[in-house]
């Protein structure tokens, strides 16, 4: 009878052991050397020499990364088979790979980034000269199936099952993506190519190839003047006029427009002008009014932009803000048909073949 009594005792606490023993396999366990024993005897080296062996040297060696062991738990008497749970799920949210740890590896846009400002004007060359070659039916609808498939993609890379986006973004564009596209923002790519489409598709060809040109070399341009002379305190703007300009400055925006001079002299200068070519003058001051009203459409996007709210009437909203890249070639193309227009040009005037050569 004594003996059947000690074994439902045990069987009663059997959940319980089982539970601690897994918990205990993932700790290590350091026991402390009773002070009745003496080293010096071999009784008390064996005490030392298995409390070393059980404890597993920790003293020597380096501890272990803490991990949540994942064990089957009991409760109730009742086993409970679920080795993952939400909150391990959770905890995994951020792997390596994802948007929170390429983040890190980024840069935020206070940093000058060269690399950005590169691929920003290679891109905007690339399709300014598009924009000349192809057919205006064939341009415009590319534009909107690449503005459309980037929609799609800001709006599911953030989410389950989606991450390798982001892992396919970092591969192609490296540096040149900011740390803020990696924190829940969208990248400049959505308004970049949304304002090439919406440029070529509201003016004539000349003027939407010189908008986005001005998109290529005013942007990256006037920023970079502008972290150039940001010491320079009395032309920075700090809070804007009127919300225009704000933590922006003139000596950034005098810059990006002095940038786009020559490369606007350079292209009204070889453009197929036919019977009526325009005097020296003309050329001067239209590459120069076409330069500035590219710079001040960068200047007039304030930093940081004017972003939507998270809801709207209880409805969550995309991260949608006024953004540069959209603001830019759609600014300029419209004042490049006024230029034309206060000069007497013909606004299908014809640039050569390759915009500058």
């Amino acid at each position: 009878m004594v003996f059947l009594s000690i074994l439902i005792k045990l069987l009663t606490i059997a959940p319980w052991l089982a539970s601690s023993s897994v918990r205990a396999a993932h700790f290590s366990l350091t026991l402390r050397q009773p002070r009745l024993f003496r080293t010096n005897n071999d009784f008390g080296r064996s005490f030392k020499l298995a409390t070393v062996v059980r404890a597993g040297d920790n003293a020597a060696a380096p501890k272990p990364p803490p991990v949540k062991p994942h064990f089957k738990s009991f409760q109730n008497n009742n086993l409970s088979d679920s080795p993952t749970s939400s909150s391990d799920e959770d905890d995994n949210e951020f792997i390596e790979g994802s948007h929170i740890e390429i983040a890190k590896k980024l840069k935020n846009r206070n940093h000058t980034n060269l690399s950005r400002k590169f691929t920003h004007a290679g891109f905007g060359v690339f399709f300014a000269c598009l924009n000349q070659i192809l057919p205006h039916h064939k341009f415009v609808p590319t534009m909107v199936i690449l503005t459309t498939s980037t929609l799609a993609m800001e709006l599911l890379r953030y989410r389950r099952g989606f991450r390798w986006m982001n892992v396919a973004l970092h591969f192609f564009l490296g540096g040149a993506l900011r740390k803020h596209e990696m924190e829940g923002k969208f990248t400049g790519s959505f308004y970049y190519f949304a304002g090439v489409a919406t440029s070529s598709y509201l003016f004539p060809k000349t003027a939407s190839t010189m908008g986005i040109c001005q998109l290529a070399l005013a942007d990256p341009s006037a920023s970079f003047f502008g972290r150039r002379t940001r010491h320079i305190y009395w032309s920075r703007i700090e809070n804007g006029l009127g919300g225009i300009g704000r933590n922006k400055g003139i000596l950034g925006f005098l810059g990006g427009a002095l940038f786009c001079f020559p490369f606007n002299y350079r292209v009204f200068k070889i453009a197929q002008w036919g019977t009526r070519v325009p005097g020296e003058l003309s050329v001067i001051s239209a590459s120069l009014l076409l330069g500035l009203a590219g710079a001040f459409a960068d200047l007039a996007v304030p930093t940081p932009a004017l972003t939507m709210p998270k809801k709207i009437l209880g409805i969550p909203v995309p991260p949608f803000h006024i953004d540069d890249n959209f603001v830019v070639p759609i600014f300029s193309g419209w004042a490049c048909t006024k230029i034309f227009r206060m000069f007497g040009w013909d606004e299908g005037l014809e640039l050569a073949k390759h915009i500058i050569f």
